[in-house]
């Protein structure tokens, strides 16, 4: 059951971020913040209305918030070696802040190693949302060296995320049971069993994490990012966040523009949308991604899908789907390859085309009766362990998603009259992605956001990265982004997979270097191959 999770397919893919479809989708999130005109929100900004702009919050900072900012972080080893942990505390609700209530905050760094003057600190967002910033870090940090040695590089896991109190919502038996729910109902009881374990999936979060549900927002966790920035003596931001990361960077300057610094958003996303459009458009990126696979696959000698062209390839595709929904195959353990774990499996593997020789051999082993190597690849998407044990992502991801946004469907009838659209977005994955966006119709939590655009004004240059066949985050999402900020440069990748920097390309890897070094701006519509 799709929801998001940066695929690590190995330490050296560095899991560029990816997000997936998620009731209010990932690619979505936005939230509240200051706005005009503007209603308070728990995070004590302003909620925005329809169409609306993010205004900056005062530059001042208020007095009860001054003891946040003028904390000093207490450095001490990590269990990774030569990293440095500590623990941020910013208060729950900014609009009461009290200590009582406050959250600690889990943070990393790897301090700059030279030659060079140091710049300064680069905070990293890998993405989700969700995903552990301290996880990317950790595996990021040995390159690129030439940033390495000038910056001290940073990472915090956002409020709700890993480290940093952890949202949580199922036992990881629930949790096994909820990715295999059928997620394309063919019939009312299939239909009211999807319902059901949408509905339980929100009531064990609000059992268990009930107090934090209403405070795991996107501005507030730009408004952490702030408290961090000060707390390492940073006068302005420097920040690279990938996918949902670009997000949380780009509201980081629309409330603080006047602080922002350096900010590198590769695989952008569009504020300015509401949950069912993004969600649309995230089913287009995915076709795309996938007939970019099955046009590269069926020219290989192993490619399961037939040799004719991209179109026939996705009708075999949906066949072995639709023979799983009714035949789920043996995988060598007790769980079975059903239809929503092979979809997910195949998804995973849509954010990085070095993983389509594998994908292929997992295809052909599905087809011969093994689900062994398409269920690996939904674990990894999971973050499920071989010992069954899931991480937090998959419940921080809805927790930020339906909070930041109203949700695509509030029933199953809205599902169905959307269906033709999703399907012809995707003849292979629009059915069940259209009903995953109904998860946050039963969200517990009130959202408290809505779409709206990002000028940032007074922001430094900000360099925004698209991938012109990126799955997640369609590259139109990078035009918009940049067309609002007001100081975006645009940065293109003529290719395929999720993000762009450091996946292979020294014409982005090199201009992303030259800005995060020197200040430098690409020329203006600069395409890397």
């Amino acid at each position: 059951m799709a929801t998001s999770r940066p695929l690590r397919l190995s330490a050296a893919a560095l899991a560029a971020a990816a997000l997936l479809i998620s009731g209010c989708s990932a690619g979505s999130s936005s939230t509240g913040g200051a706005a005009s005109p503007g209603r308070t929100t728990e995070a004590g900004a302003q909620r925005p209305t329809a169409a609306s702009t993010l205004q900056p919050l005062p530059p001042a900072i208020p007095a009860n918030l001054r003891p946040y900012y003028d904390q000093k972080l207490a450095w001490h080893p990590c269990k990774a070696a030569g990293f440095e942990c500590a623990t941020l505390k910013v208060p729950l609700d900014y609009a009461k802040p009290g200590a009582a209530s406050d959250l600690k905050l889990a943070v990393a760094r790897k301090k700059a190693t030279g030659p060079g003057s140091r710049l300064g600190s680069l905070q990293l967002n890998p993405g989700g949302p969700g995903g552990s910033a301290i996880d990317y870090l950790e595996q990021y940090a040995p390159q690129p060296a030439a940033v390495r040695a000038r910056y001290d590089l940073v990472a915090m896991d956002p409020r709700g995320v890993a480290g940093s109190e952890p949202v949580e919502c199922l036992t990881n038996q629930q949790m096994d049971r909820y990715t295999q729910t059928d997620q394309t109902p063919d019939s009312p009881a299939e239909v009211n069993k999807l319902v059901t374990s949408y509905r339980d999936f929100a009531k064990g979060c609000a059992s268990r994490s009930g107090k934090l549900l209403p405070h795991v927002s996107t501005v507030e966790a730009a408004r952490d990012m702030d408290v961090l920035r000060a707390a390492l003596g940073d006068k302005k931001l420097a920040y690279m966040g990938a996918s949902y990361g670009t997000f949380l960077g780009a509201t980081y300057a629309g409330l603080f523009p006047t602080r922002s610094g350096r900010l590198v958003l590769d695989g952008a996303m569009n504020p300015d949308l509401d949950s069912r459009t993004t969600n649309l458009d995230q089913t287009i990126g995915f076709n795309t991604a996938f007939t970019a696979f099955a046009a590269d696959c069926v020219k290989q000698k192993d490619c399961p899908l037939g040799h004719e062209n991209a179109a026939d390839a996705g009708k075999q595709l949906s066949a072995l789907f639709k023979k799983l929904d009714t035949h789920p195959v043996e995988t060598g353990e007790p769980r079975k390859l059903t239809e929503s774990l092979a979809t997910t499996g195949v998804i995973a593997a849509m954010y990085d085309q070095r993983a389509w020789p594998m994908l292929r051999e997992y295809l052909a082993q599905a087809k011969a009766g093994n689900g062994r190597g398409l269920l690996t690849l939904s674990d990894s998407y999971y973050e499920r362990d071989p010992n069954g044990s899931y991480a937090n992502q998959m419940y921080a991801n809805p927790a930020v998603n339906c909070l930041d946004l109203a949700p695509a469907f509030t029933s199953p009838e809205q599902v169905r009259a959307a269906l033709p659209g999703f399907r012809k977005a995707s003849p292979v994955f629009g059915e069940s992605f259209a009903w995953a966006a109904l998860n946050c119709a039963y969200w517990p939590v009130k959202p408290s956001g809505t779409a709206h655009r990002i000028p940032a004004k007074g922001a430094d240059p900000i360099l925004v990265i698209g991938t012109t066949r990126d799955p997640a985050t369609p590259y139109t999402w990078a035009k918009a982004l940049a067309a609002q900020l007001t100081s975006a440069t645009l940065l293109t990748y003529q290719g395929d997979g999720h993000t762009a920097y450091g996946r292979g390309s020294d014409c982005i890897d090199t201009a992303v270097n030259a800005y995060l070094l020197d200040g430098t701006v690409p020329p203006k519509n600069k395409v890397c191959k």
